[in-house]
């Protein structure tokens, strides 16, 4: 495997960012899902802050909605991240109180797809 060819696409946002009516973390992983991309995990964490931040956000057991740091990791070769990232950069860009997208090349050492797990 060719491993100069590979990318993580990062995403760093908020659990309650929205895109249109989608949460904007569902909303790229349906839309990386729909462009057959490789592999998307969603990250929420636990305590952070942005440069848009008036406080640390941070988890609080008795809160029921959060605003928490988010981030969405994507994984595929560059070319492919470099193609998605400008299908979603427009929506990305009215973000109200923005994101922050990086992108880095990545050394694959393994890539084994297993059974897929067919839902009742």
């Amino acid at each position: 495997m060719d491993q100069s060819k590979n990318s993580l696409l990062k995403i760093y946002a908020s659990t309650t960012d929205r895109i249109g009516s989608d949460l904007l973390y569902e909303h790229v992983v349906v839309a990386a899902r729909r462009e057959k991309i490789t592999g998307v995990t969603v990250y929420r964490g636990i305590m952070g802050f942005g440069p848009s931040s008036i406080h640390i956000e941070q988890s609080r057991f008795w809160e029921l909605t959060e605003k928490l740091p988010v981030v969405i990791e994507i994984v595929d070769k560059t070319e492919i991240l470099e193609n998605f990232y400008l299908l979603i950069e427009e929506e990305l860009q009215k973000v109200p109180k923005g994101c922050m997208v990086t992108m880095q090349p990545i050394d694959i050492k393994l890539q084994k797809s297993g059974d897929a797990v067919k839902k009742k």
